[in-house]
């Protein structure tokens, strides 16, 4: 009895001991069907209408024949049927996707609109912005912009008298006035049509030749109180950070509320070259500290966790209006909110889960997203984060702090995965890109809390918002110095080669640089498993030496026939006898050799000299 209750303790004590609690698996069911979604979209955007439809057709039809196969006759195995189905909701994801780019490829290369773009004919349109204006500025431009790019879609377009009716994206490029549209505000333009390039989503660009117009909708205007308040608040925060150090004073909006139109062309230069580029406007670390940050207030006073979450969501999403609902803003919350909800609860497996269904989400409500590397980046930085930041930090030493190991494990993870991509866009290793995002991490924090708590305070308090815009410029002062200063090292950036060999060199080079972070931070384990791969390959050649022996016995007859032969005097090898290094006969293995050798000279005989030994 006495044992018994001894084992049933150790059992207890065994279960309680947190070393040895299982770690959640990594869930990649949803892999599949997000890289089918994906693939899907991107074929949208290079293929006609009549090739996409046959793709959704043939993806239809796999997806039914899987389908029926995974219910066919008897019982298939759990695995079997759950990997077959999963496939048919993945390929039927991939025909919608397929089928919803299959609409805006038709307006790109069929219908009158289309027939217009590719003419370069002069319209006049109403159109719906649909994105913020982004200042058009050439390589040593100083000043305000005089060109500026809007995302817009088409209400009604007049060519040549005809009206057209038709809901396609466009891009307009046009000079003043284009800079103070809101998105959702209906404007009438006019100007000249041209085709897009290969590979965009948008169905023509208008060169505009006037400024934007009201197009006289009714309740326009009061739809966009929201958006035109704060596009206000955006600029009299500019102007409140007026009083800032040149840097701070271009660095500090552009962080908050996502206004570069004050950053110096320097700074902006030495943080591209350090790899620090997205501290610049709003990012996914920006939604996801307000985020983090709301909810823990949330919780310190006693809300309940449900309640709290509603309500941290709903800040973030005014956090957004502020900002602008730009489509980059968006999916910044979108990824920052799923990178902050894994590292948050621990559970790498659910957090992939949460980013496939965002990205089939997104792709499955704009395919175009499919082909912009900025989404592409965004994906890649949270699938780090989520998928090697915990393990990082579980690889550090117990005596380091949790917040350090964040600090390191966050950009490392990042920077891992978006480096391929980055070459691609940009040949170059950023040296210090590491070093720099970690002393720059601290920093981001007070910036984006104290500077976005001071957005609304400009306009009820001002003295206090211009307290804490102080405070807040002096950290994104740190920001631009630590920028600065890395840009300004020996060997700040270094030539990468180009291409795909330039990817496939900077994976490689990932994958180095993960497995040493590992081994440094678990040499024995490290030296475990180099012991480990040692013996393995040791046992590998001994394997192969062992078939190569028998091999050699099958198939090797240096004269006569094998039948004829005795085991120790005749053709061939020796199975077990006699065998010398490399398991073989020899003269001098200590047995009679299994070929014919001539009769040794009689004593008086002369030896011949050629050939050697008298053979």
């Amino acid at each position: 009895m006495a044992a018994h209750l001894r084992k049933k303790l150790q059992g207890r004590e065994q279960e309680t001991t947190p070393a040895q609690k299982p770690r959640r698996r990594t869930d990649v069911r949803l892999g599949l069907p997000a890289l089918l979604v994906w693939g899907a979209a991107v074929a949208g955007a290079w293929l006609s209408p009549v090739l996409l439809a046959l793709l959704c057709s043939g993806l239809l039809v796999l997806a039914t024949a899987l389908l029926a196969r995974s219910f066919r006759g008897g019982k298939p195995r759990a695995t079997r049927r759950s990997f077959l189905t999963t496939t048919s909701v993945a390929l039927v994801l991939a025909a919608a996707a397929a089928a919803h780019s299959a609409v805006s490829s038709s307006q790109r290369h069929d219908g009158p609109f289309a027939e217009a773009a590719a003419a370069g004919k002069s319209v006049v349109a109403v159109l719906e912005i649909a994105g913020p204006a982004r200042a058009l500025t050439l390589p040593g431009q100083a000043g305000t912009p005089e060109r500026w790019s809007v995302a817009a879609r088409t209400e009604e377009v007049t060519v040549g008298g005809t009206v057209i009716r038709t809901r396609a994206e466009l891009l307009v490029m046009g000079a003043r006035g284009w800079d103070n549209v809101v998105p959702g505000q209906l404007v009438r333009a006019a100007g000249k049509l041209r085709p897009p390039e290969p590979g965009q989503q948008e169905a023509a660009i208008l060169s505009a030749s006037m400024a934007p117009a009201a197009s006289g909708a009714v309740g326009a205007d009061a739809a966009l109180a929201g958006e035109v308040l704060a596009k206000q608040l955006r600029g009299r925060y500019v102007a409140a950070s007026s009083f800032l150090a040149a840097d701070a004073r271009g660095l500090l909006p552009g962080m908050v509320t996502g206004d570069t139109s004050a950053l110096d062309e320097g700074l902006s230069a030495a943080m591209k070259t350090v790899g620090m580029t997205h501290l610049t406007a709003v990012s996914g670390a920006n939604c996801s500290l307000v985020l983090g940050a709301l909810l823990m207030a949330a919780r310190s006073l006693r809300v309940p966790r449900v309640p709290a979450a509603g309500l941290a969501l709903a800040g973030l999403g005014m956090f957004v209006v502020l900002v602008g609902p730009d489509a980059s803003v968006l999916r910044a919350a979108l990824m920052g909110s799923i990178a902050l909800a894994s590292l948050a609860g621990g559970r790498v497996g659910r957090g992939l889960s949460y980013l496939c269904l965002a990205v089939m989400g997104l792709l499955l409500a704009d395919p175009g997203l499919a082909t912009s590397f900025g989404f592409l980046l965004s994906v890649l930085a949270t699938l780090g984060i989520i998928v090697l930041g915990l393990r990082i930090m579980d690889w550090t030493p117990a005596v380091v702090p949790r917040w350090a190991a964040a600090a390191l494990a966050v950009p490392l993870s990042a920077q891992l995965l978006c480096g391929p991509v980055i070459v691609l866009l940009q040949p170059q290793f950023s040296t210090y890109a590491l070093p720099a995002n970690m002393v720059a991490a601290p920093l981001v924090a007070p910036v984006t809390l104290l500077g976005t708590a001071a957005v609304p305070l400009v306009a009820w308090a001002p003295w206090l918002a211009t307290a804490l815009i102080a405070v807040a410029g002096t950290f994104s002062a740190g920001v631009a110095g630590t920028a600065r200063t890395a840009a300004g090292l020996p060997g700040s950036v270094l030539p990468w080669p180009e291409g795909g060999f330039g990817l496939l060199t900077m994976v490689l080079f990932s994958v180095l640089t993960l497995a040493a972070l590992w081994g440094a931070a678990r040499p024995r384990e490290a030296l475990r498993m180099v012991l480990g791969l040692h013996a393995r390959t040791v046992g590998m050649l001994n394997a192969a030496d062992n078939r190569f022996q028998a091999l050699s016995v099958l198939y090797w007859r240096p004269s006569g026939s094998l039948r004829n032969r005795s085991r120790f005097g005749g053709g061939g090898l020796e199975a077990r006898v006699g065998r010398g290094r490399l398991r073989h006969c020899t003269r001098i293995s200590g047995r009679n050799p299994p070929w014919p050798q001539p009769k040794p000279p009689e004593p008086n005989q002369r030896r011949p000299m050629w050939p050697p030994g008298g053979t």
